[in-house]
């Protein structure tokens, strides 16, 4: 590749602003962004007239390669990285989710073995299943040495990985030691397991039953629970995938109290509502269940609603393949479907056409939601997620007028179905650079396996600063008396 990338003549959009200018691109990093630069000998041009020029996408929840309900995801660390790079997104963060009683840090070399093959850059959230001493020494080992700055808790899937309250308590305290981000998915896994048998035995047997397991009320209890656990404990905490009013209600009255909350919401649960279930065909209906499930649509308002205001930071997409054989092993039990969709390759585009497009976003808040507020987050801001000198050179030139219709047909993700079939979408990607390399130019796919690279996350984000203060002032000293003794009574 040539060792300068000049991007030229398009408006480049930060989360900060708007303005006309040039990018200039040396090896892996930005060197310039200004007016009228001159090109170096030997650079590629990329006229980027009537397009934005932006930060490119971090998608802060996907699954690879994940062992998940007896199978496996079928999107493995390159097709997936690489179906991001076509939709302008050049970093995943995915996750490290280890089997009960088996130690963090044998789980996490195991997915970076796996991820090794990536084509564009990633990190991992690593997921606290059990609880014991190990547990307690693997977190501060991970993040010391291995950049982990956050750890996920499953409040569902009873049975397999789900986090009762003693293991969040004593995971969060542990967080909270280290300077690390909790995060959850909040559902109540006892609530959906017994709701689970009761839609089944009465005679449900179909996908439909997976939203019926799953009500909003579910969520929103989870959510409410671990938020309040995690203001006891003063620790800050993530939500992702926030999909429904009764969650959002939690996260309100938090962030109106002060708390430091942050909540993610995926591009799916944006734009599909619950009838996707109640589908004739199964395959179609089956392709749509994922926890939690697509919602009623007045719940879409509210999330676009509080995307817009800042209560939701930011844009995902629990990418988490399986193809149409795989979700098969539920065709006589929704229970046993594997739950997963794709949507990496699309978030961009999908968030652009409904958010940008209808005055929901401006193409600012765009990046901050699709990108800047992540690497902020997560602690890789200016890394990640902005356009300035010294930043990676990770950068998507965006068409505003690009069209295309989205179809498992054309879509470079490794799975059978989209749940996006027949969508148009106009604003796409025209270039995308992944640390100075054009990964996706003018629609065509230029990855190579292996050439992305894991990103250590530092722990002690600058919203620990403020949380810290906090907890120091609502700390209460005790009351200094004169204890009573045996000769003072009576």
């Amino acid at each position: 590749m040539s060792e300068h990338v000049l991007i030229r003549g398009g408006t480049v959009v930060t989360a900060e602003h708007e303005v006309r200018a040039d990018v200039l691109v040396s090896g892996e990093t930005i060197a310039a962004v200004g007016p009228d630069l001159d090109a170096p000998a030997g650079a590629r041009i990329i006229d980027a007239g009537g397009a934005y020029v932006m930060p490119g996408g971090i998608d802060p929840h996907t699954h690879m390669e994940l062992p998940f309900m007896g199978t496996v995801a079928s999107e493995d660390f390159f097709t997936g990285t690489s179906a991001a790079a076509a939709g302008g997104t050049t970093m995943a963060i995915d996750f490290v989710i280890p089997a009960p009683e088996e130690p963090l840090m044998a789980a996490y070399q195991k997915w970076r073995g796996w991820a090794e093959k990536a084509a564009c850059d990633y990190s991992f959230h690593v997921a606290v299943t059990w609880w014991d001493q190990s547990v307690h020494a693997d977190m501060e080992t991970l993040v010391r040495e291995h950049g982990v700055n956050s750890f996920k808790h499953f409040m569902a899937y009873k049975g397999a990985i789900m986090c009762d309250d003693e293991v969040l308590v004593n995971s969060f305290r542990r967080a909270g030691e280290l300077g690390a981000l909790c995060t959850v998915h909040a559902e109540n896994g006892e609530l959906v397991w017994t709701l689970q048998q009761q839609v089944f035995e009465s005679g449900i047997t179909g996908p439909e039953g997976h939203p019926l397991s799953r009500p909003p009320e579910v969520e929103g209890e989870a959510a409410n629970r671990a938020i309040r656990i995690a203001e006891v404990l003063g620790v800050p905490l993530y939500l992702v995938h926030t999909s429904c009013i009764d969650a959002l209600e939690a996260v309100t009255r938090a962030k109106l109290e002060g708390q430091r909350v942050y909540a993610e919401v995926l591009a799916q649960h944006l734009v599909i509502d619950e009838s996707v279930y109640r589908d004739p065909d199964w395959d179609r209906a089956a392709h749509h269940v994922m926890s939690p499930p697509f919602r009623p649509k007045h719940h879409q308002d509210a999330l676009w609603a509080a995307l817009q205001s800042g209560m939701i930071q930011t844009t995902a997409t629990d990418h988490c393949c399986f193809c149409t054989p795989q979700k098969r092993a539920g065709v006589e039990d929704f229970r046993k479907i594997p739950n997963g969709t794709n949507g990496i390759e699309d978030r961009m585009a999908v968030i652009w056409h409904h958010g940008v497009r209808t005055g929901k976003l401006t193409p600012s808040e765009f990046v901050a939601v699709t990108s800047s507020n992540t690497a902020k987050i997560f602690n890789i801001f200016p890394k990640k997620g902005a356009l300035q000198a010294g930043a990676d050179a990770d950068i998507v030139v965006w068409d505003p007028n690009k069209h295309r219709t989205i179809s498992a047909k054309t879509h470079h993700q490794n799975i059978d179905f989209s749940i996006y079939e027949g969508m148009e979408v106009v604003g796409n990607p025209a270039y995308t650079l992944s640390r100075g390399r054009v990964v996706y130019d003018d629609g065509q796919l230029n990855t190579e396996r292996g050439t992305g690279r894991y990103v250590d996350r530092p722990p002690w984000a600058s919203f620990w600063a403020a949380q810290k203060l906090r907890n120091d002032l609502s700390k209460v000293s005790p009351v200094e008396r004169v204890l009573p003794t045996a000769e003072s009574e009576g």
